[in-house]
Order: C-alpha cells, then structure tokens, then sequence
C-alpha cells in the first residue's frame, strides 16, 4: 500500500508534511519521501528507505533543509517517490497510490513515441515516473491526468506539487480514498484523514472518483468533477484503514463494531469473552462483545516498538517470524477459559496457524475464530496491500486445488459458488479451515453484513477480493 499528505499554507508546511506524512506510516514500510516548494529555492526533494528505520528517524534530521509554503511527502511499499519532473506544464513533485496492471505496455508505448524512463525501483519500472510521463503528454494537468485515467489498468491516485498549488486527482474508480482538510491559515490532503486532527485541520470535502481539485493556502477550486461511478475498497474498513479515519463520511472503527456486533448478535456459541488480534481485530471484537452479551478482554497484546506488520518481509519464512514475534500471548486471561478472538482476515494462515497453537499452549478451554471479513478468494490487482505473488498462495484458493483439483481453483464458476455464503462448498472451505488449525469453531463475516455496516450500496464498492465482481474494470486501455 502507500498513503500520501500534502499541505499549502501562508507560512512554513515543512512541520506539517513530516508529521502529516508519518500519519501514514501504517500504509507503508519501504520507502518514503518528501518534497517541498518555495520561490526562493525551488524545489527540494529527498527519499530514504524506511525498511530498517522508521519515517520519522530517517527524515528529522533534515528537516531544515526543507522550506516553503507548500509540500507533499509519501509512505509506500513499492516505487521510491515523490518524482521531480521539468516539463511544458512547469516544474512539479507528483505521487502516487495504486497498482498498475498494464505499465509494461505503456512503457513500450511511449518509448515507441521517442519517450525514456530514468527511475527504476529494484530493477522494475517506476510507477510514479510513468505516471508523470502520462501527465507531461497533456496540454494542461488536467489533460494529462485524465491521460492517467484513460490509459491506466488498476487503480491510481496522484498528488502534484506545482508551483501554483497542489493537485489532487482521485483513482477514476475511487478505490482509494482522497480527503482535504482546512484551517484557517493552510489546507491539506491526505490519504487518512486521522491525519488532520493534531495538525489543527478539519475535514472539509471528500474528493470523489475521478475527481480533481487544487489547493492554495487559502481555497480550493474543482478542476475535474467526480465520475458518478465508484468502486472504493471494501478492505479500507475491514483492515488497513486506521482507526479514527473516515472514508466516505463512514468512520473505521465504527464499521469494526457494526460487523462485530451483527455478528455477535447472531452467534450462538457460549464462550467467556471475546478477545481482538492486534490491530484490526479489535474493533470487530468489541462489537461482538457488545452483541453477545459477553465481556472483552485484552488476550494478546501487540509488541509495538520493534516489529513491524507480519506481510513486510519479502520472505515467506521472515513473515512466520515476525507474525509469531510480534504478539505476546496473555495466559491470566486465556487459562481454562472458553475465548473467541477476532480478527481482520485470512491470507495465507500463517498467523492463525501460529496464534491457535499459542493460544491452546497457553491454556484456553476452548479458541473460537470470528473472521471481519469475508473467505478471501481473489488476489486484488489494484492494490498492493499485500505481498502475495500469485493467487495461489491464498488459502481458500489452496483448499479448493485440495478439494477438486486446480482446475476448480481457477475456474470462475466454481470460485462463484465457493463465494457465496452458505453454500455447500462455502461450508466445506470453513469448515476445512476450521480443522486444518484445530479450531474450536469458525465463522466469517457475511458480505451482505459488510456491506450494511459500511453503509454503501453494494455497486459503489469494490469486492473484488471476496467476490470477484469488479473484473468489468478492468477494461482494455485505448493507447
């Protein structure tokens, strides 16, 4: 994933970007970077990596030189960024948050129009570089970025720091989210809005799919309006969004309680307490605590200061470790108790693996495991929120090469009815899942529960990963 912040003001932005930026460090731990503009110096622009050090570590002692009204910094998992171009348009800094499927056959289209690439991210191209060269072919920045849109397989959503304002331009799709902010002497952008709070802003306006805004220090103008299409990720609720972030006027947390609690309603097994896997878990589980009538308790607890997400690593055998690390086991709370635990979701099942042995060792009666989410069945391709490969490193995806062989794990129709809840083959996968890690029950959260706590209607958001409904996307670009 990545997630961007960008502010203009009538005094100095520096403070505001760095702490505005680190906001984001959830998003993100490969790289980062930052980028400011000031008539007086121009543009200043520098880029670490964030893989052995934090965001803040690596740029503090930088920080005075940076100066200007206006800048935008980024934290990502892919392509190093923000990108510095001197073009007809002027000079500017652009980011990017997305995934794009079709680059090999853009570069090969510009480079067949006399066009070069210069950035490479280990040895691959650079996303953000091929974004602005999209951008740089249009007569105006708006032209260029509708450039983006129209030839762009995935999803994209670009922040340009010019040097009259900052760009703003929303994934077509809206599959990720865009939100600006306002004080009184500044605006910003960001990709969370829990970045505004400590910084004084308050949200203003949501930008919408396709839709592109500039800011100054003291306005913002609409330069594109919104598509009325919308396909924003569901997974932004259940999972990476932060907590105290809004998307779409839809608080997070409060999403992880309505899913918690609907299915806390519902839920007829008898245990003690409901517990959450740090982080995500926890929201659901308090909800489901509220909707069974059973007590929430703190089993695992979450060792912060030096372990990082368990799917960073590039490694398989690195993400055992750090998932197993990272979460210390609470035995006062588990010993002889009947415990069900919540969590965001099942990727691969290394951490369920881990977290169910743990927890028996650790003397819980009974382990329950209520999922946030729906059986993941697709791999997303238009965001990079996780490092999987190939499909086939999915569980669910696995289960069903068990069951009917890989023929049936990459059939559509098969994939169909394994999707949909409570269908044989729905419960044979849960069922197969539940038993595979010793589980003393399984459930998921239903999609159409999902869907309800968000408060969308199904056709605005993008399911992809649980469904495989959003694959009308992925249309053929025109070049």
């Amino acid at each position: 994933m990545a997630g961007f912040f960008g502010s203009i003001g009538k005094y100095s932005c520096v403070a505001d970007v760095f702490y505005g930026t680190d906001y984001h460090s959830h998003l993100g731990t490969r790289r980062a970077g930052m980028a400011t503009f000031s008539e007086e110096n121009g543009f200043r622009r520098v880029i670490h990596s964030i893989q052995q050090s934090p965001f803040r570590t690596k740029f503090e002692d930088e920080l005075n030189d940076f100066s200007g009204n206006a800048g935008i910094g980024i934290i990502s998992d892919t392509d190093a960024q923000p990108l510095l171009f001197n073009s007809h348009l002027g000079r500017f800094a652009v980011s990017t948050v997305g995934k794009i499927l079709n680059a090999e056959e853009l570069v090969e289209h510009l480079l067949q129009e006399n066009m070069h690439l210069s950035e490479f991210s280990s040895g691959r191209i650079n996303p953000t570089e091929l974004v602005g060269l999209l951008i740089v072919k249009g007569k105006t920045f708006v032209d260029g970025i509708e450039n983006v849109y129209r030839l762009v397989k995935g999803s994209c959503s670009i922040l340009v720091l010019t040097e009259d304002g900052i760009i703003a331009a929303r994934d077509s799709w809206g599959r990720t989210p865009i939100v600006v902010g306002r004080r009184d002497d500044a605006y910003a952008v960001a990709s969370e809005s829990s970045a505004f709070q400590n910084l004084g802003y308050e949200t203003e306006y949501f930008v919408g799919p396709g839709e592109i805004v500039r800011i100054t220090a003291d306005h913002m103008e609409q330069l594109r309006k919104p598509s009325p299409r919308k396909q924003i990720c569901s997974f932004l609720w259940v999972y990476y969004g932060f907590p105290t972030s809004d998307y779409e006027n839809r608080n997070t947390e409060e999403v992880r309680n309505a899913c918690g609690e609907a299915m806390g309603r519902i839920d007829t097994t008898e245990v003690d307490c409901a517990c959450g896997i740090p982080d995500s878990g926890i929201g659901m589980a308090i909800g489901y605590a509220s909707g069974h009538g059973v007590p929430y308790r703190r089993a695992i607890s979450k060792y912060t200061p030096t372990w990082p997400r368990s799917f960073t690593p590039s490694k398989q055998e690195m993400r055992e470790l750090v998932a197993k690390m990272k979460l210390i086991h609470n035995g006062a709370v588990l010993r002889d108790k009947r415990v069900l635990f919540c969590d965001d979701s099942i990727v691969r099942g290394t951490q369920l693996r881990d977290n169910t042995k743990c927890l028996f060792e650790a003397g819980a009666k009974e382990v329950h495991m209520r999922i946030a989410s729906p059986p993941l069945l697709y791999g997303c391709p238009f965001i990079n929120f996780t490092s999987s490969k190939s499909e086939m490193e999915l569980l669910t995806r696995r289960l069903i090469a068990e069951f009917e062989g890989m023929d049936a794990a990459n059939d559509p129709e098969r994939l169909k009815a394994y999707s949909k809840t409570d269908s044989p083959e729905y419960l044979r996968m849960v069922e197969a899942i539940q038993n595979r890690f010793g589980l003393s029950s399984l459930r998921f959260t239903r999609l159409e529960d999902l869907v309800e706590a968000i408060g969308l209607p199904k056709c605005e958001l993008c399911t992809h990963c649980f469904d495989g409904s959003s694959d009308f996307s992925l249309r053929e670009t025109n070049l």
